[in-house]
C-alpha cells in the first residue's frame, strides 16, 4: 500500500511542481488585479461543481462500490455497472453544462455579487466562464475513468492526468499575446487541458478493457445501491463547497487582490493536500473496501493506521514551514512581473491561516474511508454539514476585521471540526481504532516537527543577512537553505527517534 502511495503521490507532487510553473508564470502576467480575480472566479465555478458532482461525491459512492462488485460478481458485473453509470453521468452534465453556459450571468451574479459594481471584472467573469465551464463535462468522465482504474488498483493515469491542465495552461499563457487577453488564453489552457486528461485517462481504461460505454439505463440492485450512497455524499460535498462558494461570494466584496490572495495561498496549501493527503486517501479507500468485504476488520483498521502515519511523516513539515516563514515562501515563488511584495505579503497571511488547518486537511480523507470503506456515505455528511456551517459563521465575523485572511482562518477551523465530528462519530461505530504503534508515531513525530519549525524560524533571519547581496534571488536561495537544512534536522530525529529498525521495515514495505 506503501508504494501505491508514493506512486499517487509523486505523480501529484510532479502535477504540483508544474503547478507552480504555471502559476509563477499566470502570476508575472496576471498579477492580482481585476484581469486576475475574472479568471480565478472562473475557474473556481467548474471545480465547484466537480468538487460536488465529481471528485466528491462520485468517488466516494463509486469506487467502494466498483471495487465490491468487480470482487463479489467478476469483471462482466462491475463492466455493466460502470457503463450504466457512465450513461447517466454524461446525460446529466450536457444538461448542467447547456443550463450553465444559457445563465452564466445569473451564475456569476450569484456566485461574486461583488463583481456588479466593477463592470470590467464581471464581463470578463462571464466571457472566461463560458470557456472554462465545459471543463466540467470533460474532467466528470476522468473522474469516471480514474475511480475504474483506481479500483483496478491502476493509479498512475489518473494521478498524472492533473499535469497536462499545468502543461496546457502554461503553453496558453506564452503565447497570450495571440489571445484577447492573457485572461482568455489561460480560460482556453483549462478547456484543452480536459481533453487531453480524457484521452489519457481514457486511453489507460480502454488498454485495460474497462473503458466504459453507452448502455441503457436499469436500476438494479447495484445501480440502487450506488444511488443510496451517493445521494448523502452529494450533500456532504455540496456543503463543503457551500463554504467555498461563500469565500468567492465574500472575497468579491473585498478590495481588488482578496481573491488573488486567496487562490495563491491555497495553491502552496494544496501541495501537501494533493501529495499527501489525497493520494492516502486515493489509495487506502479501495485498499479497506477490499478488506472489509472479505470480513478482514483488523486488516482494513491496520491499513488506515499506516496510512495516517505516512501522512503525519510528510505533513508536519509543511505545517512547520506554512506557520514560520509563509512570506518568505509567497516572494521566493512568485513576486516577479505583475505580482509585487505587497501581494506577497498578503498571500503568505492567508497561508499562515491556512496553515492552522493543514493537519485535518491532509487526514480527513484517510479518516472517511472509514465510513466510504462500508458504504456509509451518510454519516461523513452530518460532520462535513456541521463544519460547512462553522466555517461558513466565521467567515461572515472575520472578514471584517481580517479581510481574506479570516476567510481562509474560518476554513481551518471548519476542517477541525469536519475532522474532529468524523473520528468521533468513527470511534463511537468502532469503524476506527487506533494501534499503539500510530500514538506512538504521532509523538515522535510532533518532537521533530517543533524542531524543524524551531530551525526555521531561528535560521530565517541570519541565512537572509548572508544573501543580502543577492537582490534577485535572496528569497528564493533563502528559502532552499533553510529548507535544506530544517530536512535534514527533521530527517534526522526522525531517525533518532525511530531508530533504524522503522527504516528498514518502512523499505521492505515498499518492496512488498
Amino acid at each position: 500500500m506503501i508504494q501505491r502511495i508514493l506512486t499517487v503521490g509523486g505523480y501529484t507532487l510532479l502535477s504540483r511542481v508544474t503547478g507552480f510553473v504555471r502559476d509563477i508564470i499566470l502570476a508575472a502576467v496576471l498579477g492580482a488585479g481585476p484581469a486576475a480575480d475574472a479568471f480565478f472566479v472562473a475557474l473556481r465555478l467548474p471545480n465547484h461543481f466537480r468538487a460536488i458532482f465529481a471528485e466528491g461525491a462520485f468517488n466516494a459512492a463509486f469506487v467502494p462500490a466498483y471495487a465490491r462488485i468487480h470482487a463479489q460478481g467478476g469483471a462482466h458485473r462491475a463492466g455493466l455497472f460502470a457503463d450504466r453509470i457512465f450513461t447517466l453521468l454524461l446525460a446529466s452534465q450536457v444538461v448542467l453544462l447547456a443550463v450553465a453556459l444559457f445563465f452564466t450571468p445569473a451564475v456569476i451574479d450569484a456566485l461574486a455579487p461583488g463583481f456588479r459594481t466593477d463592470p470590467e471584472r464581471f464581463g470578463l467573469a462571464v466571457d472566461l466562464t463560458r470557456i472554462t465551464f465545459p471543463y466540467l463535462l470533460l474532467i466528470t468522465l476522468v473522474t469516471l475513468y480514474g475511480g475504474i482504474l483506481n479500483a483496478r488498483e491502476r493509479f498512475a493515469a489518473a494521478s498524472a492526468a492533473p499535469i497536462l491542465l499545468n502543461l496546457s495552461m502554461i503553453a496558453a499563457l506564452l503565447l497570450a499575446h495571440f489571445f484577447p487577453s492573457a485572461g482568455h488564453a489561460a480560460a482556453w489552457g483549462v478547456l484543452i487541458s480536459g481533453v487531453l486528461q480524457v484521452l489519457l485517462v481514457g486511453g489507460d481504461a480502454w488498454w485495460t478493457g474497462a473503458l466504459p460505454k453507452f448502455r441503457a439505463l436499469k436500476l438494479d440492485d447495484d445501480v440502487k445501491r450506488f444511488f443510496r450512497a451517493l445521494g448523502p455524499a452529494t450533500v456532504g460535498s455540496a456543503g463543503v463547497q457551500l463554504a467555498l462558494f461563500a469565500d468567492t461570494i465574500i472575497a468579491s466584496f473585498l478590495p481588488t487582490g482578496a481573491v488573488s490572495a486567496l487562490y495563491y495561498a491555497d495553491r502552496i496549501n494544496q501541495l501537501p493536500i494533493g501529495v499527501i493527503g489525497i493520494a492516502a486517501g486515493t489509495v487506502v479507500l479501495p485498499e479497506m473496501a477490499r478488506r472489509i468485504a472479505a470480513g478482514d476488520e483488523s486488516g482494513a483498521a491496520h491499513a488506515q493506521n499506516r496510512a495516517v502515519e505516512f501522512t503525519l511523516l510528510l505533513g508536519i513539515p509543511c505545517i512547520a514551514a506554512f506557520f514560520t516563514i509563509p512570506d518568505l515562501i509567497m516572494r521566493a515563488l512568485f513576486v516577479r512581473g505583475a505580482f509585487t511584495d505587497a501581494d506577497a505579503l498578503a498571500a503568505g497571511h492567508t497561508l499562515a491561516a491556512y496553515a492552522f488547518g493543514l493537519l485535518p486537511f491532509v487526514l480527513i480523507r484517510s479518516a472517511v474511508a472509514s465510513f466510504f470503506a462500508r458504504g456509509d456515505t451518510a454519516t461523513p455528511v452530518k460532520a462535513a454539514l456541521a463544519a460547512a456551517a462553522v466555517n461558513i459563521g466565521f467567515k461572515v465575523l472575520l472578514m471584517g476585521p481580517l479581510a481574506q485572511v479570516g476567510l481562509a482562518l474560518a476554513t481551518s477551523i471548519g476542517a477541525w471540526i469536519n475532522l474532529g465530528l468524523v473520528v468521533w462519530f468513527g470511534v463511537r461505530a468502532g469503524h476506527m481504532r487506533s494501534d499503539a504503534r500510530l500514538r506512538g508515531s504521532t509523538a515522535k513525530l510532533l518532537i521533530a516537527g517543533v524542531a524543524m519549525a524551531a530551525v526555521l524560524w531561528l535560521g530565517h533571519a541570519p541565512v537572509a543577512a548572508l544573501l543580502d547581496h543577492r537582490h534577485g534571488f535572496r528569497d528564493l536561495l533563502t528559502l532552499a537553505i533553510l529548507g535544506t537544512i530544517s530536512s535534514a534536522v527533521y530527517g534526522g530525529i526522525v531517525l533518532a527517534l525511530f531508530g533504524p529498525d522503522w527504516l528498514k521495515a518502512f523499505r521492505a514495505r515498499r518492496r512488498r
